[in-house]
């Protein structure tokens, strides 16, 4: 009977091995898991994957690649070999997750009104003045709470050291969540077995968390607030997310078109019994879109007059208009000084080194060293626009080098990391496969962080880009309770 060869002639080297030591060991936190995978004879791995695979088509679990000339629709590529963390690595991630966010939160809701971080010198008034996110429309506004960016997304990666960063924030409509919460359903469905063994922390009360910090937005106090997912429509890449997750809250799952604003300037759904009002608007639309009278006015997604009913307190929004004045690339570099600014701590999650191309000398560093760096854009996500510099060929370092010279503002550079690797069931074998995590976090009355997240994996050899748009995969991430 074939079984799965679980370490022997695995090799990760060079790097940091999420499940296995540079021994070839399992780490404490995964010694259950491949005590119990090295059980399953290899013909009946690979007929629950198939299982698995069948699911993941029946139930639409799926993603829009753009970039191949029309939308097409692919399901997620799923590996069958979670990523484990143990409790006691993950307190310290969760602590710094949610330092990262509550001081986010606060700086935004400066920029918005007394800009006391820009007027004591500690963010450059350069950097707002180049913010593509920036809503002059939001000035003088304060949310409920004082929080606009309710719901994050945080990328993390762990270099070859061992090392965890923060690589980037997510805070205009981050997604991701349904995979990760797909991903443990899909598992239970896999392997129920291991459920019994490992003592793995739960992820399933997202969605009720989700529900209230909505709920905590409305503006009726006294009534089950009427909630809606605002939706582009079917054609937007994570359109499954969005009809997931409206199913899951028992929210409403609408378009603009199914939207008014009444002489009253509360938001109502159009039904067949008539208008109903709407009390909370979950929005997975950018910013440009929402309101034709405000933004821009060739959108037929959005909302006319939403903006004048959130600013007069009749409309929860989340994630609010103009949060994502802090999802950008170059404030990422300023978020261990934020960090110290409103809350007077050290960031518990460091940021990986990075390089502002709008600083002469740094550009100049940068400029010459292309071939060696990493280079994102400002605003840009799903790893468009990028340079990766070991890989690139000189015509696209070329092209790099004129952008950046005609808008520095746009562009910052981090070094090429060597991120953790881990096993990954290929052909029958194991083979390590970079990936990094999106926790997610939650915060309106109360503040929530996922157990964990959504692990994102280069299915590819050797490929260090692993969003779903570019080709990569995803697994179950597992924070498990050691043993004493």
């Amino acid at each position: 009977m074939l079984t799965l060869n679980l370490t022997t002639n695995y090799s990760s080297a060079h790097c940091f091995d999420e499940l296995i030591d540079a021994n070839g060991i399992p780490r404490p936190a995964a010694r259950t898991l491949f005590e119990c995978l090295a059980r399953f004879p290899l013909a009946e791995l690979d007929a629950r994957r198939a299982e698995v695979d069948a699911a993941i088509m029946t139930m639409g679990i799926t993603f829009t690649i753009y970039s191949e000339g029309s939308n097409i629709d692919r399901a997620m590529p799923f590996d069958i070999v979670p990523r484990v963390m143990g409790q006691r690595e993950w307190r310290r991630v969760d602590a710094g997750l949610r330092q990262r966010l509550m001081a986010l939160n606060l700086f935004i809701n400066d920029l918005y009104n007394e800009q006391k971080i820009v007027k004591d010198g500690v963010f450059p008034i350069d950097v707002l003045a180049g913010s593509k996110n920036f809503r002059a429309q939001c000035k003088g506004h304060t949310p409920h709470f004082g929080v606009w960016a309710h719901i994050c997304g945080t990328d993390l990666v762990r270099d070859k050291d061992g090392t965890i960063y923060v690589l980037e924030d997510n805070l205009r409509v981050p997604s991701g969540v349904s995979y990760m919460l797909e991903n443990r359903m899909l598992m239970k469905r896999l392997f129920p077995e291991l459920f019994e063994q490992c003592r793995i922390l739960p992820v399933d009360d997202y969605t009720t968390r989700l529900y209230e910090s909505l709920a905590a937005l409305s503006p009726r106090r006294d009534e089950r607030p009427m909630i809606a997912v605002l939706t582009p429509g079917i054609y937007n890449s994570a359109y499954f997310e969005h009809s997931y997750l409206a199913q899951q809250m028992g929210a409403m799952l609408v378009e603009g078109s199914d939207l008014v604003v009444g002489a009253d300037d509360c938001v109502y759904m159009k039904t067949i019994d008539g208008l109903r009002r709407v009390d909370v608007i979950y929005r997975r639309i950018d910013d440009d879109f929402l309101d034709p009278d405000v933004f821009r006015p060739d959108s037929a997604l959005g909302v006319r007059g939403l903006m004048r009913a959130w600013r007069r307190g009749k409309v929860g929004i989340a994630n609010a208009p103009g949060a994502g004045v802090a999802d950008d690339k170059v404030v990422y570099t300023y978020v261990p000084k934020i960090i110290r600014y409103y809350l007077g701590e050290d960031a518990i999650l460091p940021n990986v080194p990075s390089y502002l191309c709008m600083n002469s000398k740094e550009r100049e560093y940068v400029l010459a060293n292309l071939d060696k760096l990493v280079v994102k854009p400002a605003n840009e996500s799903g790893g468009y626009g990028m340079l990766i510099g070991p890989r690139s060929t000189q015509a696209e370092r070329d092209a790099m080098h004129s952008r950046i010279s005609a808008d520095p503002r746009n562009y910052m550079a981090q070094p090429t990391l060597t991120l953790s690797t881990a096993p990954t069931l290929i052909d029958g074998k194991l083979a390590p496969r970079h990936l990094d995590l999106r926790p997610f976090v939650l915060q309106s009355e109360r503040m929530y962080v996922t157990n964990g997240g959504l692990t994102r994996v280069a299915m590819r050899e050797g490929s260090l880009v692993v969003n779903s748009s570019q080709g990569g995969g995803s697994k179950d991430t597992w924070i498990v309770e050691e043993q004493r």
